[in-house]
Order: structure tokens, then C-alpha cells, then sequence
């Protein structure tokens, strides 16, 4: 069994005007929109990612960090 925690937290960064804001990610859901609080750019999911947190965050959303940690350690 693998002891890695999931991330909650993760820095999105608006690819319009480079602000970057930290939040807090759903743990049982993919966010789909995000609006920059800066420049109003709304943000969706790159092709093939499934939230706004796995194009443009530091850290992927908790179901993917789940689904990384699972492939990593059959057990779990």
C-alpha cells in the first residue's frame, strides 16, 4: 500500500495573462469551467484533459491523482 496523500490545492495559471491563482479542487469531481480573476479569460479543459486543473494547474485533479496512484500500486 503506497502512503502518498492527494493534493488539494492547485495553481492554475490563465495561459491570456499569465495571472496565477491557488484553489481549492473538488474532491469527487472534475471542474469543466474556471474564470481568470484577472482578465476574465473562461478556461475549459485542453483536448484529452478532463478539468481545468489537469490543463493549466500544477497539480492534477484528486480523481486523476487516485487514478495515478491505483496504476502505481495494484493493491491499493
Amino acid at each position: 500500500m503506497t502512503d502518498q496523500a492527494l493534493i488539494l490545492q492547485s495553481t492554475i495559471t490563465c495561459p491570456s495573462c499569465g495571472h496565477r491563482s491557488t484553489e481549492a479542487m473538488p474532491l469527487d469531481a472534475c471542474q469543466y469551467l474556471y474564470t481568470c480573476k484577472v482578465c476574465g479569460q473562461q478556461m475549459k479543459p485542453k483536448k484529452g484533459d478532463c478539468c481545468v486543473y489537469c490543463s493549466y494547474g500544477d497539480v492534477a485533479c484528486p480523481p486523476i491523482q487516485e487514478e495515478r496512484f491505483s496504476r502505481a500500486d495494484p493493491n491499493r
